[in-house]
């Protein structure tokens, strides 16, 4: 399968291109010029996961991957579980923090890592990348030790959560990290930027690891088949009838995956992107007008987004009728409903932290009677320590995954929003 440029239509390069390239001409998003559709659901969703993870992705990337290669990628990139845990009788939550950073972009990352690494062939390669939380300690971690590999990650100095920062500021080595003093939104445009610096892009073999990279987007399709394939075991035929999904959403790829799920036949009714007071998308869709505010700081930080990336890949899908245009829509959460929220969510016997929180409130704002809610747990309260324990008033353990980093140095370079500082540093480290 080939994958064109959402901006540049001509610009059409295959699965392993669009890996190693990130971005095309324009900065535009490269997007499938097919999206396959699976005959028979049912049996799919009978398979074990890896293997049912394999049947899903082999069509997009068969001209690059042989299915045993694909096998070896996800048998090590997947090598943890997404689980649905029941909330109440009609609501679900889909955890997909089991990984080894604790959030939903490891399985992304993992799977863009070992893309990557075989795609590469030794070539050197520098990863430049925006983290407005999880996505940073993902792609540390998917990329830590892997030779001829740099990765360099901006994130907002200040605004992401201790826990989340620690986790891949500590690693050194092959991974380097920039604290820029400013938003998300700013650290986007930067990498923007170098992406449109055909000399810089040359020199240091620049690629982004942002889910702009259409490897990342394609591995979080799994995961949406993995929540429908254990609802059917758990109820049967009727667990596949008028199931809407709530998606905690920042840069949207997380939606964007969801839609590519649902396009590919796989039964969810709807979708609602659940948005904090960065509500962009939920503006758009009320009114037409597509105007982005400030940046706001909130405790559901990840979704800190005014601009999402992957939006332009959304109105796509709905535009063109890859699916129904009716079948997203969109909420905005404030800080007092999700700290409400993630106390609800304690007294039904569940511990949140803010992303999830914020999702389970947009269903209950949005979902009927008849739907079955799953929202998604992007995130492990502990990465949001602080926030949880005095909200709910309680402590909360540390897993050994961040009990490991808490007490590391962290070795990030403090830079103000200025392309050439960081171009400067780009180069001389290349």
């Amino acid at each position: 399968m080939k994958f064109y440029n959402l901006k540049e239509n001509n610009e059409v390069v295959s699965f392993a291109g669009a890996v190693k390239q990130g971005l095309g001409r324009n900065q535009g998003l490269f997007f499938p010029e097919s999206v396959p559709a699976i005959a028979d659901i049912e049996a799919l969703l009978a398979l074990p996961s890896i293997e049912r993870s394999v049947k899903v992705l082999y069509p997009f990337v068969s001209d690059d991957l042989t299915e045993s290669e694909l096998l070896a990628i996800v048998t090590e990139a997947f090598n943890f579980p997404a689980q649905i845990q029941p909330i109440s009788e009609k609501r679900a939550i889909l955890e997909l923090f089991h990984g080894p950073t604790l959030a939903f972009k490891d399985f992304g990352a993992r799977f863009m890592a070992k893309c990557l690494q075989k795609f590469s062939k030794d070539k050197k390669i520098t990863i430049l990348t925006a983290t407005s939380g999880d996505t940073g300690a993902a792609v540390a971690h998917a990329f830590h030790g892997i030779a001829n590999i740099r990765v360099v990650i901006l994130y907002p100095k200040g605004k992401i959560s201790l826990l989340q920062e620690k986790m891949f500021t500590t690693l050194g080595g092959n991974i380097e990290t920039l604290a820029i003093d400013g938003s998300f939104d700013d650290c986007q445009a930067l990498v923007k930027q170098a992406f449109d610096d055909n000399e810089l892009k040359d020199e240091i073999g620049l690629n982004s690891a942002n889910s702009i990279n259409i490897s990342r987007l394609l591995a979080q399709i799994c995961y949406y088949f993995e929540a429908i394939a254990q609802l059917y075991r758990q109820k049967g035929d009727k667990a596949l009838d008028n199931i809407v999904f709530s998606v905690p959403s920042g840069n949207f790829g997380n939606l964007t995956a969801g839609l590519f799920a649902k396009a590919m036949g796989l039964p969810i009714k709807r979708f609602i992107a659940a948005t904090n007071a960065n509500d962009t998308v939920p503006r758009y869709l009320q009114t037409g007008e597509w105007s982005p505010n400030e940046t706001i700081a909130t405790m559901s930080n990840a979704m800190d987004v005014s601009n999402p990336n992957n939006w332009p890949r959304v109105e796509h899908m709905l535009k063109s009728g890859i699916v129904e245009e009716g079948c997203v829509s969109s909420v905005s959460i404030d800080e007092e409903q999700t700290q409400m929220t993630m106390i609800a969510l304690a007294k039904l016997g569940y511990i949140s932290e803010p992303h999830a929180a914020v999702a389970y409130k947009a269903l209950q704002y949005n979902a009927n009677d008849e739907e079955f809610g799953v929202f998604l747990g992007t995130a492990h309260p502990a990465k949001f320590k602080d926030v949880v324990e005095s909200t709910l008033g309680q402590p909360i353990g540390l897993p050994k995954e961040l009990a490991d980093c808490a007490s590391e140095t962290i070795l990030s370079k403090d830079m103000d929003v200025n392309f050439a500082d960081m171009r400067a540093y780009l180069l001389a480290g290349n």
